[in-house]
């Protein structure tokens, strides 16, 4: 199905994703002073005020020289916010602009992106084809108001976010569900928004399988750590076991044990790990192990999309696993509502046609499948963005997490990282050949 907005709703829904995504960055980075703005919370990120500037200065590329043609506001700091130019352990090195200037900036940026969505014309270029340029800003921004809630929790210091929590889990009958073998269709052609690595739509043969009907939990993942999970050498792979000697991994990061039990650290608060809760900041090598140890693997690329979309008694694939309409607060947990995941079966509203529950939103999901491109795979708009992802080194995660908004997850939308990646929030669930 193609979803096209035209003319005056496709600006009016533009300018309302930028100024949503534009109000979370804001709280993001008002939510510490500045020495919390321009330190470096782990080599692994960037200071904030670096992804702040980032992200004005990838607006002010696209949007305003390239779409809008305009002059620039900052050419002059064009290297120093180029991801693939200086890499986020010398970052605080570089002479970045100090909040009050960051600030300014994206703001003057800000204000001239309007300026564009109101006089350029929506079609007639591929770059601008509903909307499309201003879709890949905004999913950009949100992306990296997912990195900055991300350097948050690796931060130290009192709590500054807040957030209710999420509702209460259900009883989900099934621990797993069975999924029919047969061809269908994996990735789009026609989603307005979705980035390369999505497209197109092809067919795709998935043998029969078994997948989790819920994300593996708090509780199941501590029974694997009692029974010796990390110690046991036959469980993980050698990649695995070299990682979990060398890094001396012995629980999901951020995990205290106390005795025969475990508390986890998450935004500034120390409290007992709640056992139906998915486990959280696990990296692959850990899913796979566990995986293993229940005599099971995890899915692949295609099973875990499949188990999302495709609906066997219509014979069609799905927009997401409830349907085709947006996301809504009762099918699952997005937008950084919550700063945790949702204990398995509080979002049976989102279920997919199989039965799988939260296969979006709470915690990404590791699956077994390098990042790679599709068949007929084009780059666009840049190369940066996916191709040079595309290899062995790393894994493909799906369904995005409690901190992913809705404008940047789709049931077709990629994630990428290092197998070795801990901070990021990532979980997983199991699957088994039928």
């Amino acid at each position: 199905m193609t979803r096209q907005i035209n003319g005056d709703d496709l600006r009016e829904q533009v300018a309302g994703e930028l100024l949503r995504s534009r109000a979370r960055s804001t709280a993001l980075t008002d939510a510490v002073d500045e020495h919390d703005l321009v330190r470096q919370h782990s080599k692994l990120m960037s200071p904030l005020v670096w992804d702040l500037a980032h992200i004005g200065n990838q607006e002010e590329l696209w949007l305003v020289r390239d779409v809008g043609g305009r002059e620039p506001v900052r050419s002059d700091i064009d290297e120093y916010y180029d991801a693939f130019k200086f890499s986020r352990s010398v970052r605080p090195e570089l002479p970045l602009l100090n909040p009050k200037e960051a600030r300014q900036y994206v703001g003057d940026v800000r204000g001239k992106v309007f300026d564009v969505l109101e006089k350029v014309p929506l079609q007639g270029r591929r770059l601008v084809e509903n909307g499309f340029a201003f879709g890949m800003i905004v999913q950009h921004e949100q992306q990296h108001d997912e990195t900055m809630l991300a350097t948050h929790q690796l931060r130290t210091g009192e709590p500054v976010l807040h957030a209710p929590l999420p509702p209460g889990g259900n009883l989900v009958p099934a621990t797993e569900t069975f999924i029919p073998g047969g061809p269908f269709e994996m990735g789009t052609s026609d989603e307005p928004w979705a980035l390369d690595n999505e497209r197109p739509a092809h067919a795709v043969h998935v043998d029969s399988f078994f997948i989790d009907t819920t994300p593996v939990t708090n509780g199941e993942y501590a029974e694997f750590i009692l029974a010796g999970g990390y110690d046991d050498r036959r469980l993980w792979t050698d990649d695995g076991w070299e990682h979990r000697t060398n890094a001396k991994l012995v629980a999901p990061r951020f995990w205290q044990r106390e005795e025969h039990s475990f508390v986890r650290t998450a935004f500034g608060v120390t409290e007992p790990i709640v056992p139906d809760e998915p486990v959280v900041h696990v990296c692959f090598h850990e899913a796979q192990a566990y995986a293993t140890w229940a005599k099971k693997r995890l899915p692949t690329e295609a099973e875990w999309e499949k188990a999302a979309r495709f609906d066997t008694a219509a014979g069609r694939t799905r927009r997401y696993p409830w349907g085709d309409e947006e996301p809504a607060e009762q099918h699952a947990n997005l937008n950084q509502r919550h700063l945790r995941p949702a204990p398995v079966g509080a979002y049976p509203a989102g279920a997919s046609p199989a039965g799988v529950h939260q296969l979006i939103g709470d915690v990404w999901e590791w699956t077994s499948s390098d990042f790679g491109p599709y068949p007929g795979f084009e780059v666009f708009p840049y190369r940066e963005y996916s191709e040079v992802f595309f290899g062995p080194d790393y894994k493909v995660l799906r369904g995005g997490s409690f901190g992913t908004d809705k404008s940047a997850i789709r049931a077709t939308f990629r994630n990428w990282d290092y197998p070795i990646r801990r901070q990021i929030f990532a979980g997983f669930r199991c699957a088994r050949d039928a």
